[in-house]
């Protein structure tokens, strides 16, 4: 009888781990090409070029950073050093994001809280370019940037892109969920929708600013289209669109050590950024859900 009461609790104890056990082959699955690419970047090219990339670290780690990060070496089409392909990268990312969330968040603010005619055609419309694939808008933002002399520059980079239908409406479904009573107080203690917008608004969105802030940059960095489109120089590429051109060129053989060791550099930002705020990333998460 006491095997007949433990078959119960350990069949339960089995399907509880079923899902840990999905969970670990899935970061598995998904680590391991991270692993491949941090190994191969430090051995050298002839190593990775005959297919039997050891898994285990070699000895041209010092190398082949030091080549990626400061020396125009290898295979590179433009012959552009990493240090300013991330330097534009990381423009870029910030500009977008710290834009992207600045006028969303007092767009939405607008919607919200004021009452003018055709607030909620105004709010649709915004919703609206939520369903226009990148594609449809590209050709005319493309055109009016050039028109405006913007090309290969670092306006002509982020203004186009700091606009965002989807902050927008998270700012707005936030704000929805404040009190009428909190607006009503403040309101009763004579503060004006400036002071209302930067003491009670602004502390309360603070989490949801974080989340926003973590995805919209990660977005900006691994932009490619638009960065392909705008820029002619090396001077302004991007490290995407650097891998990209080192991958590709295919006059001579493609040195993959340098290659990984961009690919690992690039890495690094945004798993930063996501390290650093992710105790309010995860909470903006959760608070936008309630």
């Amino acid at each position: 009888m006491t095997r007949d009461r433990d078959t119960p609790r350990s069949g339960g104890r089995l399907m509880d781990m079923v899902p840990h056990l999905i969970l670990m082959l899935g970061v598995l699955i998904f680590a391991f090409p991270i692993y491949v690419t941090i190994i191969g970047s430090t051995w050298d090219a002839a190593t990775i070029g005959r297919g039997n990339l050891p898994l285990t670290p070699g000895g041209e780690m010092l190398n082949n950073y030091a080549s990626a990060w400061s020396e125009s070496q290898g295979n590179r089409v433009m012959h552009t050093p990493v240090r300013i392909m991330m330097w534009n990268s990381l423009i870029m990312a910030l500009v977008i994001a710290l834009g992207k969330i600045a006028i969303s968040i007092i767009s939405a603010y607008a919607v919200a809280f004021f009452r003018f005619p055709l607030r909620m055609a105004f709010f649709w419309m915004i919703f609206i370019t939520l369903m226009l694939p990148v594609e449809v808008r590209i050709i005319p933002t493309y055109e009016v940037v050039a028109n405006l002399g913007l090309i290969d520059s670092y306006a002509g980079l982020t203004i186009p892109l700091i606009a965002s239908a989807t902050a927008t409406l998270l700012f707005r479904q936030f704000f929805l969920t404040i009190p009428d009573e909190l607006v009503e107080a403040a309101k009763i203690d004579g503060a004006g929708a400036l002071r209302f917008f930067l003491d009670v608004v602004l502390p309360l969105s603070r989490t949801n600013i974080a989340a926003l802030f973590v995805i919209l940059f990660i977005y900006g960095w691994n932009q490619y289209l638009w960065p392909l489109l705008i820029t002619n120089s090396a001077e302004m590429e991007t490290v995407v669109i650097g891998i990209t051109k080192m991958i590709g060129n295919g006059e001579a053989a493609t040195d993959w050590n340098l290659i990984m060791a961009t690919t690992v550099l690039a890495m690094l930002p945004p798993v930063a950024v996501v390290v650093l705020m992710q105790r309010w990333f995860v909470k903006g998460l959760v608070d936008s859900e309630k």
